[in-house]
């Protein structure tokens, strides 16, 4: 960028900087915690996600950093393998989007059905609600969403006579604070986040009245939150386990950055985003992240909305936020350590609540029942089950529903004006699904008929109906009957090749 150029955008991009950073320092903050992890690894996310994901971006107006989308995932990993692990699983996650993206599968990643996107969103947000809660009274979230659900009345009956009443009522008031400044902010203010706004109310008021609430634990030297990748570490990966977590981490990082990146395109006229490049940039924000022991990352909607909607047109804006991120925790560790937890935790309810996205659910009945039963289901699954198993089912339907519709094969037998002549009608695709059907039709054929069989109308046929109709032919030559089968315009659909035998006829 030229000396010209950058002195013309550079305010610009400060201000939407500074907005971004805003945005980003309570989610940061939240996201950790409901990662079950300290505060400090999420803020060192966001200060790689803006330092250096920002500066290789193949998408220069999106911003990375800890995501909600993975919080459960990141949870449930730190539980059952502990904090040393997910450092090696980062690791191995950002080498495979790094070189997904160099072999240039970027779009591959966005080959997800809505259906299953909003469902795991949806799932997430429940199950980001159902932990942050106790959060929000000062208590420890369970293992599980169901646990947590279970757990819920005990825990508000424990914090009637301690503090965790206090805390549960900063959590309400910043949510509320949120609700009310998303409906009635002035247009002249739309640049300030109900976040931080929401924040910042209740730790001041958390102060001010001197509640004994826990307050975020924030090292006054960021070098203390860092646990370094130990070389050992990496021969666990032999786990199978670890290998598909790492796997799990990937394909969800990256389809959850490159369905952002591809929001964020609609919402300006420049840029257009680089998926592969991007692609390869989070791989090696995911690797240092790996490195330091932080939280994974992703491209997040929310954060890049909030910088195109500030004015921004360069990645500086992105770049800048992470320095923003840095300085204010190297220089200003002592003003988030006031910040109440429960108000973080306040804002990651309020999050899981737009997570689960009802306009989205029943804009997918415009396509069916079927999309709306794999949003459910998808949802669900996570819910009961855990995330990687919950967007598998989310999958499988999809790939049924497409199984399902490459099926289907209407099948009529028509008279034609000459005598004892037919035509055996088929549309669609004819696949072993539709053997039954097509041996049922080929059965009332009278003996004696010639029956022509055109394929032109059908999409795909396999080997199983070709060789249905090709013996069918050939047992009922003796009969007199005839089978002429018409392949004009099926050619390169057909598999395998026709064959002309007693009784059996191709017309190409």
């Amino acid at each position: 960028m030229r000396a010209a150029q950058l002195k013309a955008v550079l305010p610009r991009e400060l201000l939407a900087s500074v907005v971004v950073f805003l945005v980003a320092l309570p989610l940061c903050m939240g996201i950790a915690i409901a990662s079950g992890l300290p505060p400090a690894k999420g803020l060192i996310t966001g200060i790689i996600g803006g330092l250096v994901v920002g500066w290789l971006a193949g998408s220069p107006l999106q911003v990375s950093g800890p995501a909600a989308g993975l919080a459960v995932l990141v949870f449930e990993l730190v539980r059952q393998h502990g904090i040393a692990m997910l450092g090696p699983i980062l690791l191995l996650a950002g080498f495979l989007q790094l070189v997904a993206g160099r072999l240039k599968l970027g779009c591959w990643f966005r080959v997800t059905a809505p259906a299953v996107v909003y469902g795991m969103l949806a799932g997430i947000g429940v199950l980001i609600v159902l932990s942050q809660v106790h959060v929000m009274l000062d208590a420890v979230p369970k293992p599980s969403g169901l646990d947590n659900l279970a757990a819920f009345p005990a825990a508000v009956i424990q914090a009637l006579p301690s503090f965790g009443w206090q805390a549960g009522l900063l959590g309400l008031s910043t949510m509320a604070v949120m609700w009310l400044w998303e409906k009635l902010r002035p247009h002249s203010l739309r640049f300030v986040p109900g976040a931080l706004l929401g924040v910042g109310l209740a730790t001041i008021a958390s102060l001010a009245l001197a509640l004994q609430v826990k307050r975020v634990e924030v090292p006054a030297n960021l070098a203390e939150a860092i646990d370094w990748l130990r070389p050992a570490d990496l021969l666990n990966l032999a786990d199978p386990t670890l290998l598909i977590a790492a796997f799990a981490v990937a394909f969800i990082a990256s389809a959850e950055t490159l369905l952002s990146a591809a929001a964020v395109d609609r919402m300006h006229s420049g840029q257009r985003s680089d998926f592969d490049r991007e692609l390869s940039a989070q791989g090696v924000g995911n690797m240092l992240c790996g490195l330091l022991g932080a939280l994974p990352m992703t491209g997040v909607i929310v954060r890049s909305s909030a910088n195109v909607q500030a004015g921004a047109t360069t990645r500086l804006s992105t770049v800048f936020h992470g320095l923003w991120l840095l300085a204010f925790v190297l220089l200003l560790s002592s003003v988030l350590q006031s910040i109440p937890v429960a108000s973080l935790a306040g804002v990651l309810v309020y999050t899981g609540f737009k997570l689960v996205d009802l306009k989205a659910f029943r804009g997918l009945g415009r396509y069916g029942r079927m999309p709306m039963f794999t949003y459910a289901a998808t949802a669900l699954a996570i819910i009961f089950t855990d995330l990687l198993t919950g967007v598998l089912i989310g999958f499988g339907l999809t790939l049924a529903k497409l199984a399902w519709k490459a099926s289907r094969l209407k099948i009529s037998l028509i008279d034609l004006p000459a005598e004892g002549e037919m035509e055996l009608r088929l549309v669609g695709a004819a696949t072993f699904l539709k053997v039954p059907a097509l041996t049922q039709v080929l059965g009332s054929i009278p003996a004696g008929a010639t029956v022509h069989v055109p394929l032109n109308n059908l999409s795909y046929i396999d080997h199983s109906c070709l060789e249905l109709l090709e013996e069918w032919g050939r047992a009922n030559a003796a009969k007199g009957s005839k089978l002429l089968i018409e392949a004009r315009g099926l050619k390169r659909r057909l598999e395998g090749r026709l064959r002309t035998t007693t009784g059996v006829g191709s017309a190409a």
